[in-house]
């Protein structure tokens, strides 16, 4: 067959005007340097803040410096695998981290990789690990209360959802036994929670998923964790990943509680970072932006109204201080962030007043607004004793020639003090409190022995639920009490320490 030449051009046109130039571009860099997790790329001159990079071996970093001729990465993998002269790719999204209620129940690392052996966990959706927080225009006040359940904080310390509560003291001072047992007792607040465990043992976390797992909290907590073993880059996103898990719950107009247990480790990673990408150092060593380190995290922490859709994020930040010194650099960077702060003592630990809070300095900026009103009627009046009674006591102890009065508000400051304490994972409910505070503060209540008031309790607890459990059900839905409610509920605690004093008497 012959082709004449006008087919022959006609055929190529046709291809021609068919081809479809495909170019993909992708800009490259190059390892100059990589040790201690730390790596130094030339050539991405577009690269922005955070973004993720792609390495060989399928390791991936965040560029965190962007100098004039070089990006520093900080390596989220084994940096062993990295050597100098390896390509480097841009991937054009910045850190991102799985969200969604796949999350719940499951241990991850600071990517978001589970780490219990459950297999893997099917998400859709990947959001940035930094977000900005929500604007003045998009906050409510904080008015409703978060019950932890720990009768010395609900009662003088009172937290409320879209707080930002520091829990701060020194080592072995029950500072995660506060922060695990209110999570505990969300389990019928309808409240989701995220633990952020920054550079712990992998014991410690094993025990706290297993404490969790026992009272049935870790149904509706997520744990997210980056380990004394892992790098100081994974230690440092950790936190960040937290809150972006916390936020997806959020903006479905859920009520979340976050832990950050401690911030004391995330800043020191923070500054291994720092000190290796050669940031000038600061104060203790620490780089000039640790402040703005924690502040853009805890800022995030919310509770949005109800046009934007009413969610919370509380924020528990944990910091450990050293022979309790609340004026080092961190512990007074935090402090300034959030709303008020636990202070736990460790003399009232030895003194076996658990949990070891101080009222005298831990403080709730929220105050009586995060409190249900009989909480807030009494609540005042227990401080304000409490407090008494300390003065009293420390001069008491140089004399022993008192008057009764003064006898008196020993005695009762005494049992104030036997009420506050509380075993861990034995979270009390609001309405309970309201009860025991009521007999508490009651006049004759030094009738009771000191050692016998936390027999009481329980023996309060018990009649309460078989014989006035109206009045529980209305301190639970209504938070207050009408004056008849109120006389009933004194009659019945006069009927129950008379019953508990002739029990008493007859068992001896």
């Amino acid at each position: 067959m012959k082709l004449n030449p006008e087919d022959i051009t006609r055929i190529l046109k046709a291809q021609i005007q068919q081809y479809e130039k495909k170019v993909k571009l992708t800009e490259i860099g190059t390892v100059l340097t990589v040790g201690d997790g730390i790596a130094q790329v030339y050539g991405l001159d577009a690269c922005v803040s955070n973004e993720l990079l792609a390495f060989p071996e399928n390791v991936f970093g965040m560029a965190l410096n962007l100098d004039k001729d070089k990006v520093t990465v900080v390596l989220l993998g084994d940096d062993s695998l990295i050597h100098e002269g390896d390509v480097v790719k841009r991937t054009g999204k910045v850190v991102s981290v799985p969200v969604g209620e796949a999350l719940l129940g499951r241990v991850v690392d600071a990517l978001g990789a589970p780490l219990d052996g459950k297999g893997p966990i099917s998400v859709h959706d990947y959001y940035p690990i930094e977000r900005p927080a929500a604007g003045i225009i998009e906050r409510e006040r904080v008015s409703v209360p978060l019950q932890t359940g720990i009768k010395a904080i609900d009662s003088m310390i009172p937290i409320g959802r879209g707080q930002r509560e520091l829990i701060i003291g020194d080592r072995q001072t029950g500072k995660t036994t506060i922060a695990i047992d209110t999570i505990i007792n969300q389990k019928n607040e309808n409240v989701i929670c995220v633990y952020v465990a920054i550079g712990q043992q992998q014991n410690k976390l094993a025990q706290v998923a297993e404490k969790l797992k026992q009272n049935g909290a870790l149904d509706y907590t997520v744990i997210v964790a980056a380990t004394a073993a892992e790098p100081a880059p994974l230690q440092y996103i950790v936190p960040y990943t937290g809150c972006t898990m916390a936020e997806f719950f959020m903006e479905q107009g859920r009520d979340v509680l976050i832990v950050y247990d401690d911030l004391s480790k995330h800043a020191v990673a923070y500054r291994t970072l720092s000190l290796l990408i050669r940031r000038p150092p600061g104060r203790e060593a620490y780089p000039g932006d640790v402040f703005y380190l924690h502040s853009r995290l805890l800022e995030r922490g919310v509770r949005l109204s109800k046009s934007h859709g009413g969610g919370s994020i509380t924020a528990l930040p944990i910091i450990e201080t050293q022979a309790g010194d609340i004026s080092a650099y961190i512990p007074t960077n935090v402090i300034s962030i959030t709303d008020g702060q636990i202070y736990l003592e460790t003399e009232l630990f030895h003194e076996g007043i658990i949990p070891a809070v101080n009222p005298g300095i831990s403080v709730s900026r929220v105050g009586g607004t995060a409190q249900i009103p009989a909480m807030r009627k009494i609540s005042g009046r227990l401080k304000l004793l409490y407090s008494q009674y300390n003065e009293l006591a420390s001069f008491a102890q140089f004399g022993s020639d008192l008057d009764i009065s003064t006898r008196r508000r020993l005695t009762q400051g005494r049992c104030i003090v036997e009420a506050l304490k509380q075993s861990e994972t034995s979270p009390v409910p609001v309405e309970k409190q309201v009860c025991l505070f009521h007999a508490v503060l009651s006049r004759d209540f030094t009738e009771i022995a000191v050692d016998k008031v936390q027999d009481f309790e329980q023996f309060l607890y018990e009649q309460m639920d078989e014989q006035q459990k109206d009045i529980l059900t209305a301190i639970r839905q209504n938070g207050t009490l009408s004056e008849e409610e109120q006389d009933t509920l004194n009659n019945a605690i006069e009927r129950a320490k008379k019953s508990f004093i002739n029990k008493l008497s007859n068992s001896i």
